[in-house]
């Protein structure tokens, strides 16, 4: 599977613009991509947005930076080389759709399938298989990446968020939660919990 977590310029995958691309193939961790572009031509920007991931208004129009076209491009490149290439992330419907939209304004003639792997969902049913409480929100269960991290021993991702990062510490969860065991050396000095 390829753990994917990407940077956008907001939420609306047919307003904003991807900025950036992280992603690790979780049967060969060692291959990893990170790629950044400038915002295609039109994309709107929003203020929020950049707070989060640490973008500038500068950054996502810097001319020196590739176009998303030359990005999805590399991208593509990459994820032909994985056997799987079923998406998985902490918010993966949110990543597939600006994903396959990006390939589509680029004219590429390939998407991630509908279906995808979630964390927050797998953290769900660990928690639920074991008998722990489940923090929840409005009647709804809140498993945020960073409480789903703790939950398998690992630190808060840092902030602001980075692409390449979120995908390596969601790809570091999976393991904990599928297999108790570590799956990057960045990540071997934190003890696993619940395994």
């Amino acid at each position: 599977m390829i753990v994917a977590d990407i940077e956008a310029s907001g939420l609306d995958y047919n307003k904003h613009s991807i900025l950036s691309i992280g992603a690790v193939d979780f049967e060969n961790p060692e291959r990893q991509f990170y790629g950044e572009c400038r915002i295609w031509d039109g994309a709107s920007i929003m203020t929020d947005a950049l707070k989060v991931n640490g973008f500038s208004k500068e950054n996502c129009l810097d001319p020196r930076k590739q176009t998303l076209e030359e990005l999805m491009n590399n991208f593509l490149r990459w994820i032909e080389e994985s056997e799987d290439k079923t998406l998985a992330g902490q918010n993966p419907s949110f990543d597939r759709d600006f994903l396959n939209n990006s390939f589509a304004r680029a004219k590429i003639g390939w998407h991630f399938s509908y279906r995808t792997l979630d964390l927050n969902s797998m953290a769900y049913m660990d928690m639920i298989k074991r008998g722990l409480p489940i923090q929840h929100k409005n009647d709804r269960a809140d498993l945020s990446l960073d409480t789903i991290l703790k939950y398998v021993g690992l630190p808060e991702e840092p902030k602001p968020h980075h692409g390449l990062t979120g995908a390596k510490m969601e790809a570091e969860a999976f393991s904990r939660i599928l297999y108790g065991k570590n799956l990057l050396p960045e990540f071997a000095e934190y003890p696993i919990i619940h395994s």
